[in-house]
């Protein structure tokens, strides 16, 4: 029987890595990249986000605003409630579509690559949870760099997340994905075996 697999870490730990690695041997569903599908230009989700924090939340070409989105949630969190109440439903209703078409593959397990996992209850449907770790300082780093942000914003950000050390308390496994890459894939590999036939 398909397990199915919670993926998730904080803010720029490297879980795009980890799941990049894990694709080589099972089939990833990926929330953020759903939501870009939910969110895209002339949906029904991004026609509501627009709705509720106006025009400027779009772009000429009907995508998304993300930077000033991203900017308002990550220091509002009475925006960032309200943006989590419009995309929730639609993003967990394409990601269960996904898990659907995912599982005709009768794979061993399934990857719910989730940023936000325990956040919106996605814990609750999963056979296991990896959390992907790196030390404050590479995070702070990683994301300074990655988004092009001074340290205030970026802290910012790390700070509207779930404290990783929650996430860790919670995991079934975790894999550090601090400074060497290496390990980090042996750990992967060290998992996936457990997994895999």
């Amino acid at each position: 029987m398909t397990k199915l697999i919670g993926l998730t870490g904080g803010i720029a730990t490297g879980k795009s890595t980890v799941s990049k690695l894990l694709a080589t041997k099972l089939p990833i569903v990926d929330a953020d990249k759903i939501a870009w599908q939910v969110e895209g230009p002339g949906q029904p989700t991004t026609q509501k986000i627009v709705a509720h924090f106006g025009q400027q939340a779009v772009l000429a070409d009907g995508r998304l605003n993300r930077p000033w989105l991203g900017q308002l949630v990550f220091n509002d969190a009475q925006a960032l409630q309200a943006l989590t109440a419009i995309t929730r439903l639609p993003i967990q209703y394409a990601m269960f579509e996904a898990i659907v078409a995912a599982n005709q593959q009768q794979p061993d397990a399934i990857i719910l690559d989730v940023p936000l996992l325990f956040e919106s209850g996605w814990q609750h449907v999963c056979d296991q949870v990896l959390v992907v770790t790196a030390s404050p300082a590479v995070v702070l780093q990683r994301l300074m760099a990655r988004n092009h942000l001074s340290q205030q914003a970026a802290q910012a950000r790390i700070d509207s997340q779930m404290p990783l050390a929650q996430k860790v308390a919670r995991a079934d496994v975790v894999i550090d994905n601090g400074a060497n890459i290496d390990k980090t894939k042996a750990a992967v590999l060290k998992w996936l075996k457990t997994i895999t036939k």
